[in-house]
């Protein structure tokens, strides 16, 4: 545990002082909410120390790459996270399962694995939540600061877009998330119209 103890304490300094103020959604808040969900999965699924401690690990490092770049940034973060698991003594095996955690992130989502689902469920949580609108917002002000979005109603296209194409994969997230994101869609459409 000592080894993720400090790599927590590394992976949370890096985000905190390397990621760009540009970063609304993804910063440190982000990352914290998506660890936040996956210790809510480690109890809920009594998952061994193991597999606990890994998907913990996938959860701090996921948007880790963002320091690099915006794009391709799973990329970067799986191997930002490589290195820094080295640096604590964690073995290839360990590090190529997080490795998977955070590639299997990438939009659209492919987590092949039960501990990929949950942390790509955990990375979107916020979709079927209340707080939807208050997150999907930030979202929203990054993409305008690096100028990917114009305005709000094709902001509200995107996300109706996203949205449909979006699919939970843990059994929790599809009965207790999929429902308020389906009312999400119902939503942002009649904005539109």
């Amino acid at each position: 545990m000592k080894g993720y103890l400090k790599l927590r304490r590394k992976a949370l300094y890096i985000l905190r002082s390397e990621l760009s103020d540009q970063l609304t959604y993804h910063g440190i808040s982000h990352t914290l909410d998506v660890l936040h969900v996956c210790n809510l999965y480690i109890r809920r699924e009594k998952l061994k120390r193991e597999k606990a401690k890994l998907l913990r690990i996938g959860a701090l490092c996921h948007d880790i790459g963002f320091i690099v770049s915006n794009e391709q940034h799973e990329k970067k973060s799986a191997k930002l996270a490589a290195k820094l698991m080295s640096k604590y003594g964690f073995s290839k095996k360990q590090i190529s399962t997080v490795r998977a955690l955070i590639l299997a992130t990438r939009i659209p989502q492919s987590p092949k694995t039960y501990l990929e689902k949950i942390l790509c469920d955990a990375d979107l949580d916020y979709l079927g939540r209340n707080d939807y609108y208050e997150i999907s917002n930030k979202l929203y002000q990054e993409l305008r600061a690096f100028e990917l979005i114009s305005d709000k109603e094709e902001w509200k296209k995107h996300q109706i877009q996203f949205l449909e194409a979006h699919s939970y994969h843990t059994p929790f997230a599809k009965k207790n998330r999929e429902p308020l994101k389906q009312q999400r869609i119902l939503e942002l459409s009649e904005q539109l119209q």
